[in-house]
């Protein structure tokens, strides 16, 4: 049996349309820009005919045989057998031969005509001895008679089984030109651009493995064009890193060649406007026009628009039609028609910013004085928030930074390091960073150096305890940089699950901050501190430490952190409306300004906080826009993923949910974050547990006891760790293992040493609940988990009143009351279809649908004991005798006497047979 051959990469879905299209509509004509990947398609369209039986005829035209007439016809005729052709009719044979140069003399005035019949007729001979699909790639090249032979056999084709799939570049949008080629009715499909994935599954595949900075280029200039991909990837990869010219990917001499094909054949005072419009940030008439100090500019920007090249709008916008345009002109320009385009455009921007890059790259050398503009307009970027252009102008600052002022050369370099990372630019950073410390020969500068190489770590801290020890050898007796190390320490302590270390590296680089007057690293370490002591169950002395922060703050982004961290306090002190207002406002207050890190934290929160307010559905975007942002900046986020992971637990499915989760763990494990690997531990292990059968919550056990182990290690008891132990006695109990189950519960008693949230009461009161039923104890569990909810009606949290309400409901229908059951789970079934929480409404209403059994079983006519009615219900769920027997507290042998009884009660011999008949009954109007 053949195999079925793999669709290109990207291209599946367009591979399936065409080959319907093909089948369907009898032709099929895919069309778009040069490089966009329509030969690729045809070719897998050829190929699946070819696998399926068909003959397959095919030409592949290129421009230079335009001129050579026939030959269309002769490469689509190349395998078509000899006895076709001796069967034509005399006439429209020898011209045929004549035409394929297989007999002598011209193709005489009628000859044309003689040759598509024969043409014609050829193929409905063969039409007749299997399918016929005649494949040409490039109409916009075949020759002119080959042409109109195929236009005059798709006219005629009607009732044989022959099929055109052809292939036709257009300039941007435009519609085909060729469109006769093919039979009246055949699909026209533009091939659309390729998303980031599959060009970067593409480049992966072709071996083209790029840091991030080159591959975020070679993604945009490509703009999805596999072709451009390719050869820009390439490029970059044989020049060993990501080179820019003027801000633009260098572009390949061939690739250029394809791309301004047209533009080059305009006049030069035309093609000076273009590189005017290349190299400015915001080009439009109006400052193209003042920059080039001519009245031509219109009519320059008139004839590009015509060769495709850009659009201007009524608002005098200039867009150019790809985004590989500008890179492709700035490269084709020499050096000193690119540093004119600068010099003009630099006096001619309003926006300083823009003025001052201009201004750099109009005068490449070395001059102090502009290395301060430009340096300050990368301060002027920053502030506005746009990171990734302040990188570029410290750089550029840097490179005009004259040679005997090399501390000020370091220092600029190490801003444009540190506005990289801003900007989620990682690899950039860390390359410009670690070439200080490699080179500088100040001890200040190479700490400076380790700090921005620290901030790059993001929480893989663990392995960058040398960059602070080294650090720390080097700053010796100078307190503001050992304040700034000291306030790492902190952090990787709390990262690494090392709080003891954690709060006494906080407190010295407060210390330090505070004798030397910086007040940002004292803001700092406080902030660390009171992450600290939250994690630790002092939530006073978090507060204390943040009220510190906050007095010393200057409510600009050094704040940031304090107010993330007292919106989780906030949360988890179960003040969940109070939490939301305060991270909604840090969004607000930061704008586009933060970082990429302080983003993802802000959204990790909301995410948190929007899960504990029962908003599953807001929790499920909060969770994609953070992956969002992760993505965009190139990086692979523990952080990121948990929010997922805990998004999809509550208000997704679990199945992806786990896979989030596990992926969260990987990559906190990778990274060595020990906070982190705590919640994902507990993520997996909830979205577990959710599920609700025995086997999924016998698999919750192990990452919830891991995190719990790890959290005990760190000696934390913060109201999250709690609820886990909550979790973890739920999912034991749920299994089978009630022993176990009342261990854990009382070690969580043991840390409740002191007032704590409410929702840990309740959460520990639903557990006892459970437990207790389990035991034999069903009215004092109901009564514990009534007090649970109770305390979560009064808390306002709706998704952990959900849980309690489901697991009051289970445990009155076992204890057969129906009415108080039925009631409990159709509330705990509206919150959860309220609150968009998926799997716990499917929990809630798998038992809401086992508590009317009883009603069905009597309405059937067949008289049922409650147990035998709770036994049917659950066999016909799937679940086996030891399952039954553990779910209803019986032996196994008082199942299978009570499946015996059922068996003869419905008249049937298998559990296949009486679920069938349960169902039967359910479905039957009562």
């Amino acid at each position: 049996m053949r195999r079925p051959r793999a669709a290109p990469t990207g291209r599946e879905a367009l591979l399936e349309e065409g080959w319907q299209r093909l089948g369907l509509d009898g032709g099929l004509l895919l069309h778009g820009p040069a490089g966009i990947g329509k030969s690729v398609v045809l070719d897998a369209l050829a190929a699946r005919a070819a696998d399926a039986g068909a003959t397959v005829l095919r030409c592949s035209p290129a421009p230079a045989d335009t001129a050579l007439p026939y030959l269309g016809v002769i490469d689509l005729f190349a395998r078509v057998p000899e006895d076709v052709v001796r069967a034509l009719p005399s006439g429209p044979r020898t011209a045929l031969r004549t035409a394929l140069l297989r007999g002598h003399g011209p193709v005489g005035p009628y000859g044309g005509l003689a040759v598509r019949l024969a043409v014609l007729e050829a193929l409905r001979l063969l039409a007749a001895r299997a399918p016929v699909v005649l494949v040409v790639d490039g109409l916009q090249w075949l020759d002119a008679p080959s042409t109109e032979v195929l236009a005059f056999a798709a006219r005629r084709l009607d009732g044989a089984d022959v099929r055109i799939a052809a292939t036709e570049r257009v300039a941007g949008d435009g519609p085909p030109a060729r469109a006769r080629c093919c039979p009246a009715g055949a699909a026209q499909v533009p091939v659309p651009p390729l998303d980031d994935d599959d060009v970067t599954l593409l480049l992966l595949a072709a071996g083209v493995t790029l840091p991030p900075s080159a591959l975020r280029g070679v993604l945009h200039a490509a703009a999805g064009n596999p072709l451009y991909a390719l050869a820009l990837g390439r490029d970059a990869l044989r020049a060993g890193g990501p080179p820019v010219s003027d801000g633009h990917l260098p572009v390949p001499p061939e690739l250029r060649a394809l791309v301004l094909d047209r533009v080059r054949a305009l006049p030069e005072p035309d093609r000076s406007v273009l590189l005017l419009a290349a190299s400015a940030a915001r080009p439009t008439l109006a400052l193209l026009r003042s920059a080039a100090g001519t009245d031509a500019t219109a009519a320059a920007l008139d004839a590009a628009e015509r060769c495709g090249a850009v659009s201007c709008d009524a608002s005098g916008t200039v867009r150019f039609c790809h985004p590989l345009l500008p890179a492709a002109l700035c490269a084709d320009a020499s050096g000193p028609a690119r540093r004119r385009a600068h010099a003009l455009l630099a006096g001619t921007v309003g926006d300083p910013v823009d003025a001052a890059r201009h201004l750099a790259l109009a005068h490449p050398q070395e001059d102090e004085a502009t290395a301060r503009g430009v340096m300050a307009a990368a301060r002027t970027a920053r502030e506005r928030g746009d990171a990734a252009t302040a990188a570029e102008l410290a750089a550029l600052a840097a490179g005009r930074t004259p040679a005997d002022r090399v501390e000020a050369h370091d220092r600029r370099l190490l801003a444009a390091a540190g506005f990289a990372c801003d900007a989620g630019h990682r690899e950039e950073s860390e390359r410009i960073a670690q070439s200080v410390l490699d080179t500088s020969a100040s001890a200040p500068g190479r700490v400076a150096a380790r700090l921005v190489l620290l901030r790059n770590a993001g929480q893989a801290l663990r392995a960058k305890g040398p960059l602070i020890t080294d650090g720390l050898r080097e700053a010796a007796g100078d307190r503001a940089l050992e304040a700034k190390l000291y306030d790492w320490a902190a952090l990787r302590g709390l990262l690494c699950g090392e709080l003891a270390q954690a709060a006494e590296h906080a407190l010295l680089a407060a210390g330090r901050a505070a004798a030397v007057g910086d007040t940002g690293t004292e803001v700092d370490a406080l902030s660390t501190l009171a992450r600290v002591r939250a994690l630790t169950g002092e939530p006073a002395a978090a507060e204390a430490a943040l009220d510190q922060a906050l007095a010393r703050a200057d409510h600009g982004p050094r704040s940031w952190g304090i107010q993330r961290m007292r919106a989780i306090l906030t949360l988890d002190s179960d003040r969940v409306a109070s939490a939301r207002e305060q991270v909604l406002a840090l969004l607000d207050a930061t704008g586009g300004a933060a970082d990429v890190e302080q983003d993802v934290a802000s959204l990790v929160a909301l995410t948190r906080v929007q899960v504990r307010a029962g908003e599953c559905r807001e929790a499920l975007r909060t969770a994609e826009h953070c992956a969002r942002v992760v993505a965009e900046a190139g990086l692979v986020s523990a952080p990121a993923l948990y929010a997922a992971a805990l998004a999809a637990t509550f208000g997704g499915d679990t199945q992806d949910a786990c896979r989030l989760a596990r992926e969260a763990v990987a990559a906190s494990e990778a990274d060595g974050d020990q906070l982190f690997l705590l919640r994902a531990l507990a993520a997996l292990g909830q979205a577990e547990l959710f599920a609700g059968d025995r086997r999924r919550a016998a698999r919750a056990v192990e990452p919830l006891r891991r995190a719990l182990e790890i959290g005990a290690a760190m000696g934390a008891a913060d109201p999250p760790l709690l609820c886990w132990h909550a979790d973890l006695a739920e999912a034991l109990v749920t299994a089978g293992e009630t022993d176990a189950a009342a261990t854990v519960l009382g070690q969580a008693r043991a840390c409740v040493t002191g007032p704590v949230p409410g929702s840990v009461l309740a959460s520990l009161e639903r557990t006892e609940g459970l437990l207790a039923a389990a035991t034999g104890h069903a009215k004092e569990g109901a009564v514990r988990l009534r007090s649970s909810a109770q305390r979560l009606r009064r808390l306002e949290l709706p998704v952990e009143l959900v849980r309690t309400l489901t697991a009051l409901g289970a445990v009155e229908r076992r204890a057969r009351h129906r009415t108080a059951a039925r009631a409990a789970l159709t509330e705990a079934l509206e919150w959860a279809e309220r609150t968009g929480a998926v799997p716990l409404a499917a929990r809630a209403g798998d038992e809401l649908a086992r508590v009317g059994a009883v009603a069905r079983g009597a309405a059937s006519g067949v008289s049922l004991t409650p147990a035998e009615t709770r036994v049917a219900e659950l066999v016909r769920g799937g679940a086996t005798n030891r399952e039954v027997a553990a779910e209803l507290f019986i032996s196994v042998k008082t199942v299978e006497g009570t499946l015996s009884r059922l068996y003869r009660k419905f008249g049937v011999r298998s559990r296949t047979e009486l679920a069938h008949v349960m169902a039967s009954t359910a479905a039957r109007p009562q």
